[in-house]
């Protein structure tokens, strides 16, 4: 397919200087800098106080120093730099040049033109297989106990519960040895090899779950830090991140403390690569959970073989993905427009963190990612499926979060729906399951086509329409430019504004409207209001 964005617009760029600042104009819209800004978003003149320091932090996320207007503008700087509103002004603070552009007049105008200088689409793709099914993650069934058994038990079961077979299963942390130990314990897998035979026999790819970290015990750890094989071989010392005084840093993390690889440094890098490489020749894993690269983990003062800052060593972790496109990210610096599949963090089981999916994945696109997944269904908080849960379990909630997964680009479950849920919930989830089976090849030729144009899957109303006055809702999307998605995402509500761009609509009940125009239509529990548009 050809690139559409390559004769896109060329903008012209100014130079703001650490003096100067930035007027939001009025009634000026900005999407942008991370993913989990979303919800707050869009930022105005009248977002006082917002604040985001890319070079310290990426907000458990994805984020890049990229801005982008409804007005045609767009803001951008190659390294990352702190940006916040005050007095109705972006004020930056920048280790590197940042540049304005006005390039059109719409948000489309503004993000195309800003792809094209600087982020240029690759035309490839993740592994479709991501998007033509749901996706299944054992996180939460399994938690710290992820075993053979029970991984066969949970894949077996998905088909035996009447949900569409095959696609994707992420096997989740512990599968391994240890971190950094990148072998399947024998402790919980007798037989890796045959769990992936009967897993492929079953119609799944299999994901493991993998981290940049590498214990201070391990194999490893010895071959990097200190030169010395296991039987006592020597090789080329380094790969890991140092002091100053050369000695590998216990990197603090939510597991514990862990050395750190040092993707700039070609050892680190390709110790890393065999490891997975080693997994696939034996076993013949397809790809990867990449967790955790946030800046956050990287302090400034380390040291790296590319002398990176924290940001670009989590850009440098995010660069491994490029070679399996079987992948996942969950934080990332930059890499727009590339095959990268970025899922939104862990939500709480909540409907204010319902309320944020929308959102932060129309920002994720917005930033350049078109591949974005959503949070596991119900949210990434194990312990509320469990007894031992102190918030309490909503079943109405875990079908509209489905609902919102699945006319998504995609859609994950990992807490077992034929476990937490009476036969009229489970009956809905399973429902939307095979909703998003319908568009699953109209998501696939749409992910073929963002590939190569740059633009996001998803979109808010504004980017597909804009000046309609549509610029705050939150609450809806689009699928390309030909399916409007409009979950319910209020708790025990049985209707829902809906607003409709101009063309001939049909809705999922069949009925046919003519817009521009604002319907209310029911929800009740089973429906994920839709309208596909009519061609002429």
């Amino acid at each position: 397919m050809k690139n559409q964005n390559a004769n896109y617009l060329d903008a012209v760029e100014t130079v703001i200087t650490p003096e100067m600042s930035i007027k939001i104009e009025s009634n000026e819209c900005w999407w942008g800098i991370a993913t989990t800004s979303g919800s707050e978003a869009p930022i105005t003149e009248h977002s006082e106080g917002f604040s985001r320091d890319l070079r310290i932090e990426n907000y458990s996320n994805q984020a890049v120093p990229l801005l982008v207007s409804n007005q045609g503008r767009y803001i951008w700087s190659d390294k990352a730099f702190m940006c916040s509103v005050k007095n109705g002004e972006f004020v930056f603070e920048a280790d590197s040049t940042v540049y304005i552009a006005s390039a059109g007049t719409t948000l489309r105008d503004a993000f195309l033109a800003a792809s094209k200088k600087h982020f240029p689409p690759s035309g490839k793709l993740p592994d479709l297989a991501l998007i033509a099914n749901p996706q299944w993650n054992t996180w939460i069934e399994l938690t710290y106990n992820q075993n053979q058994k029970d991984i066969l038990a949970y894949a077996k079961a998905i088909g035996e519960n009447g949900f569409p077979e095959g696609g994707v299963i992420m096997i989740d942390d512990t599968w391994q040895y240890g971190y950094g130990i990148w072998e399947f314990d024998p402790r919980k897998f007798s037989d890796p090899k045959l769990l992936c035979d009967e897993l492929h026999n079953l119609g799944f790819k299999i994901m493991l779950w993998v981290c940049p970290f590498v214990s201070m015990d391990s194999p490893g750890y010895r071959e990097m830090a200190f030169g010395m094989k296991d039987a006592g071989v020597a090789c080329e010392k380094g790969g890991l991140i140092c002091d100053a005084e050369g000695e590998p840093v216990a990197a603090k993390w939510w597991n514990g403390k862990s050395a750190s690889i040092d993707f700039s440094h070609p050892l680190g890098a390709a110790w890393f690569a065999r490891q997975l490489a080693t997994l696939q020749e034996k076993f013949g894993v397809d790809g990867w959970k990449f967790d955790a690269g946030d800046t956050e983990s990287y302090k400034a003062h380390w040291v790296t073989k590319g002398e990176c800052t924290p940001s670009e060593m989590s850009e440098a972790y995010a660069k491994i993905g490029l070679e399996f496109p079987l992948n996942e990210y969950r934080a990332c610096f930059k890499m727009g427009g590339q095959p990268i599949v970025q899922r939104l963090c862990d939500k709480g089981h909540s409907w204010y963190d319902l309320s944020r999916l929308i959102p932060d994945m129309v920002n994720c696109g917005l930033l350049g990612h078109p591949f974005v997944c959503p949070d596991m269904i119900g949210g990434g908080n194990w312990v509320v499926f469990t007894e031992a849960a102190q918030i309490p379990f909503d079943p109405e909630l875990f079908v509209r979060s489905a609902q919102v997964h699945a006319l998504s680009p995609m859609m994950q479950f990992s807490a077992a729906p034929w476990r937490v849920l009476d036969t009229k919930h489970l009956d809905a989830v399973r429902s939307a399951a095979w909703i998003r089976m319908k568009y699953a090849q109209r998501f696939v030729e749409l992910a073929k086509e963002c590939a190569c144009t740059g633009e996001p899957m998803l979109r808010n109303m504004e980017y597909n329409c804009p000046g309609k006055g549509w610029e705050t809702i939150k609450d809806q999307f689009m699928m390309g430019d030909f399916l409007v998605v409009a979950p319910q995402i209020e708790k025990g509500a049985t209707e829902r504004k809906v607003v409709l761009p101009e063309g001939m609509w049909r809705a999922d009940d069949s009925s046919i409207y003519e817009g521009p125009c604002e319907i209310i239509v029911s929800t009740p529990l089973e429906r994920i209001p839709h309208f596909e548009r009519i061609n002429s």
